[in-house]
């Protein structure tokens, strides 16, 4: 039994590496007869293939319920139902490739490791003369070790085009990553169109100039914005479901929130008119917590909610300053109304006034840990950003998490000490290996209070990420280390093994038009 880290796998070049190999020494040929057998139900993720396979190969790879030799099969398989819904089983020889799972999340994953089983250029859109398309005979078993296998982009500072986000969300789904943080609303742009509220994207959507540096600050001269519809947000949500990822969106309250504010001067505390924020960093400008803009946030959010599937709806909740809530008689009031200690628990009440709501309509809150203030309504689940100790302490008290930590995930950090030679970054220094280092479990949980740790995400903040290739070269291949951090077995990295497989998979990314840091 070879394990993906190796001697005699690491020319498979697998990103992320499967759990189990057993190679052998023989191929399966793919030849203008080979058929793809996906019966029933199945059918949908043969058409994938198909459509992965066809471009570079230039062969007809048709679709058929039945088959026996010089076939890839599609199966379902109950009997391997241990490997979880997610994990699978690919078998090659030089008759047939079967691809087995007990659900069809599992045979995705399946076809992206049989992707990167064949020649680099499968992954080029047009047909590749001259190349013999071969699979190696190998038996792979794998499953994933976290359920929660995130990338965030953060769409607020600088708005991306809708066809980037498709691209973004290959990428993941490549990597066998399942998650697509959205994070759709900043102090310098709204970029969801909410019906109720249309204000939001005709006046929040839109700054008057764009920020180039902060300290000394610059400015661009030029205006910048940019949002979705709600049709076109359905429309990423519907390709990410067909590639086994959940978008989660985020709606950040009650800080980020000056664009909002800008939109509709009455949720906020000053009653003075603002502007859509055109400077980065921690803004003052919060929301109010009357009952009326608590009713509008909820508006807000069932828009949200009809839009996204997604179980967990991210708050936000971080950075959020009390000084506007210290400085407001009504603010005041509130924490006297309402029998509270300080500002830090009328957070609280407002996050649980978002909490109690999505409850009620079978979702879950997720927020960053600034949320555990004051105290955490008893569902919220925590994405912990300023290091681990939010993490640990959500976990603790009994609350899901999610590993986010700006020390190992902020992909808008630096990746080289040499500041010259990169694109400008917000800070840091965050390179390949520390990424591939990082482990998800703190070692301060017990096993039991490890169990609420669902996985980890990366973050790309777009302060200073002002276009899609940019955001490209800041995530990868950073993001193809995460994909082995959440994917992989914990226990079994080897990083000179991965920089050898990274080596070949680059080659992936460079046909697939991405942007990758050299």
């Amino acid at each position: 039994m070879l394990f993906a880290g190796a001697a005699g796998a690491q020319d498979l070049a697998i990103i992320p590496a499967p759990v189990k190999i057993t190679r052998a020494s023989g191929a399966f040929l793919l030849r203008p007869d080979t058929r793809i057998v996906a019966p029933g139900s199945l059918e949908p993720l043969g058409m994938q293939l198909q459509d992965y396979l066809r471009p570079a190969t230039g062969l007809p790879l048709r679709v058929v319920g039945r088959g026996g030799s010089n076939t890839i099969q599609l199966k379902l398989d109950p009997k391997i139902r241990a490997l979880g819904k997610e994990g699978y089983r690919l078998s090659a020889n030089s008759k047939r490739i079967e691809i087995r799972a007990p659900q069809p999340d599992g045979l995705f994953y399946g076809i992206q490791t049989l992707r990167q089983l064949l020649p680099p250029s499968i992954f080029r859109l047009g047909r590749v003369a001259r190349v013999k398309w071969e699979v190696p005979e190998v038996e792979i078993e794998d499953y994933p070790r976290f359920q929660w296998r995130g990338g965030h982009l953060d769409v607020g500072r600088h708005f991306m085009p809708k066809e980037f986000l498709f691209k973004y969300i290959d990428l993941l789904a490549l990597h066998k990553m399942n998650v697509f943080h959205l994070h759709l609303t900043e102090d310098q742009g709204w970029r969801i169109e909410i019906r109720k509220y249309p204000k939001l994207t005709e006046v929040g959507a839109w700054r008057k100039d764009d920020m180039l540096t902060y300290d000394p600050p610059t400015y661009s001269g030029r205006p910048h914005g940019g949002c979705y519809s709600q049709d076109d947000l359905r429309e990423v949500v519907a390709y990410a479901r067909a590639r086994f990822v959940t978008v989660v969106p985020e709606i950040e309250m009650p800080g980020h929130s000056q664009a909002a504010i800008a939109a509709y001067a009455e949720l906020g505390n000053t009653g003075v008119p603002i502007e859509v924020a055109t400077r980065w960093g921690v803004i003052e400008n919060v929301f109010n917590v009357e009952d009326d803009t608590i009713r509008f946030l909820q508006g807000v959010l069932t828009e949200v909610m009809d839009i996204f599937p997604s179980p967990f709806i991210h708050i936000g909740g971080d950075e959020a300053p009390k000084k506007q809530w210290q400085e407001s008689p009504r603010a005041q009031a509130r924490i006297q109304e309402l029998g509270l200690k300080d500002e830090d628990e009328l957070q609280s009440w407002f996050i649980k006034q978002m909490d109690t709501f999505l409850a009620s309509r079978g979702r879950r809150l997720i927020g960053w840990d600034e949320i555990l203030e004051g105290g955490l309504a008893p569902g919220a689940a925590v994405m912990s950003w300023r290091g681990e100790k939010g993490g640990i302490a959500a976990a603790k008290e009994g609350h899901d998490v999610i590993m986010a930590p700006n020390s190992h995930t902020y992909f808008d950090y630096y990746q080289s000490r040499d500041r010259e030679s990169e694109p400008r970054a917000i800070g840091g220094f965050l390179p390949l290996e520390k990424v591939y280092g990082y482990e998800p479990i703190p070692g301060a949980l017990t096993p039991e209070e490890a169990k609420h740790v669902l996985g980890a995400q990366f973050q790309v903040w777009t302060e200073y990420i002002p276009n899609a290739k940019q955001a490209e070269y800041m995530a990868y291949p950073r993001a193809c280390a995460l994909s082995e951090v959440v994917w992989s077995p914990g226990g079994r990295k080897d990083f000179a093994g991965f920089t050898q497989r990274l080596a070949t998979h680059l080659e992936r990314l460079r046909i697939l038009d991405v942007n990758y840091r050299r």
